[in-house]
């Protein structure tokens, strides 16, 4: 090997070995890489078969190599990247009391108003979807959004599954725009040490942000095809009250202050994480105070669950990166394309895009981020060209199949209350057409783009 993690291009802030630690084939931790390899891989299959209980499977895989001492406990803890952490819980604070403003439905609702005939109204739900899930984690999303679709679905007499998968894949597409979109986002946000700002321009070129875009705008035009053919006017009744504005004040001014924090904190290395921590404690504050929301209920009610599964997955990861088995990945995809760097960077993508579509996006994303960095070393090209065609390929894959994202899930769920069980088929109708003219878009502006 010609490189470690430590010494590339971009210094790795989500897996990080513990100070003074490093990965030594001689020994130290490298004598536990099959058993790192062995629970990672293990952990990884359980998520598939039991994708209710990922949590726990997680924080089980994560104990057992500490308790082994394939990771000893100070350096799993520094593997956790916490200001990602940070924005991850308080964004959840953040977006729970915006949902309950219902400024969110409320926009919605006059969208669907304004709209010229059905299909535009249906439109507009999935742009308002995408416009809210750039913000606010994705099956949030799906939920705000969700009893306004069935309402429109029932009064137009048409059927409700195809509206709910496209709300859950417009939800799952936009959440990969900015940092505080989606837990991938924030995965890379933190590896690469990328604040909010360079979601937007990157090193002087346009960010993901633009490549999800140019994704979103080919992929309505899939959508418009799918409801091309209702054409009444529709008027629904208002029935959304907005309770209050501030929430949306408080996520306006959280996303300033992000922007902020690029200016001061340019190596993204705590100030993000607290700005949002801060973000929540005062909804949680104002929920109290406003809307007599009880605090710790307020605090329980979060999504604990989804935490503790992305320290475990930092864990398991930095495991990974510290007994050299990310390298060893990378190396094998660097010479499976014969060091041709559009092949490479096509590869990762395809298989980002495949793997999202059966398995969890956050334990892929966070094992292939670092194998992306080294993989722009080996082929002599800019790395974050690998690192955002994996967050475009792993957020966007997952719209393939009704198990591919947590936001599908759910909306079939919904469905399933309605009486109405949406099959694998019936989901990839509108899923695979979707995510391929997504994902070809957004990728070919990220080679054009990326690879100067």
């Amino acid at each position: 090997m010609t490189a470690t993690l430590s010494n590339l291009i971009l210094v790795p802030a989500i897996y990080p070995l513990a100070p003074g630690a490093r990965a030594d084939t001689k020994g130290g931790l490298m004598e536990y890489r099959y058993v790192v390899l062995l629970v990672f891989v293990v952990c990884y299959a359980l998520f598939v078969v039991w994708p209710r209980h990922r949590p726990w499977v997680a924080a089980a895989g994560a104990l057992m190599l500490v308790a082994s001492g394939a990771l000893p406990l100070r350096q799993a803890f520094w593997a956790v990247n916490w200001n990602v952490m940070g924005i991850f819980v308080g964004t959840l604070a953040v977006a729970d009391i915006f949902m309950e403003s219902r400024v969110p439905a409320y926009l919605a609702e006059v969208l669907v108003n304004r709209a010229r005939n059905s299909a535009w109204a249906i439109l507009f739900i999935c742009l308002i979807t995408g416009l809210i899930s750039a913000f606010v984690e994705n099956v949030a999303t799906v939920l705000i959004v969700a009893p306004i679709a069935l309402t429109l679905a029932y009064k137009l007499d048409i059927h409700p599954s195809a509206m709910m998968i496209s709300i859950a894949v417009s939800s799952n597409l936009q959440g990969a725009a900015t940092l505080i979109g989606d837990p991938p986002s924030m995965l890379l946000a933190g590896f690469a040490r990328m604040n909010f700002m360079d979601f937007f321009f990157y090193k002087g070129q346009p960010g993901i942000f633009f490549a999800v875009e140019i994704g979103a705008i080919a992929s309505l035009v899939v959508l418009y095809v799918i409801f091309r053919r209702h054409r009444d006017k529709v008027t629904l009744v208002p029935s959304e009250r907005v309770v209050s504005w501030v929430p949306t004040v408080i996520l306006a001014v959280l996303i300033v202050l992000l922007a902020a924090s690029s200016l001061i904190d340019k190596d993204f290395s705590y100030l993000a994480g607290l700005v949002c921590v801060a973000a929540g404690i005062v909804s949680l504050i104002w929920a109290k105070a406003r809307l007599k929301k009880p605090l710790v209920p307020g605090i329980r009610a979060l999504d604990w669950e989804t935490a503790l599964f992305l320290v475990a997955v930092f864990v398991l990861v930095g495991g990974l990166t510290a007994t050299g088995w990310i390298e060893v990945i990378a190396d094998g995809l660097a010479d499976v394309v014969h060091g041709n760097a559009f092949y490479g960077y096509t590869l990762l993508v395809l298989l980002a895009m495949v793997a999202s579509a059966f398995v969890d996006n956050v334990p892929f994303l966070a094992a292939m981020l670092p194998v992306g960095l080294i993989m722009g070393e080996r082929l002599a090209m800019p790395p974050h060209l690998f690192l955002f065609g994996l967050l475009i390929g792993a957020s966007l894959g997952g719209n393939i199949t009704p198990i591919g994202a947590s936001a599908n899930i759910v909306a079939c769920g919904i469905l399933k209350k309605q009486g109405i069980n949406v099959s694998f088929r019936e989901f990839m109708r509108i899923g695979v057409p979707f995510t391929l003219v997504a994902v070809s878009a957004a990728y070919l502006f990220g080679w054009l783009v990326w690879s100067r």
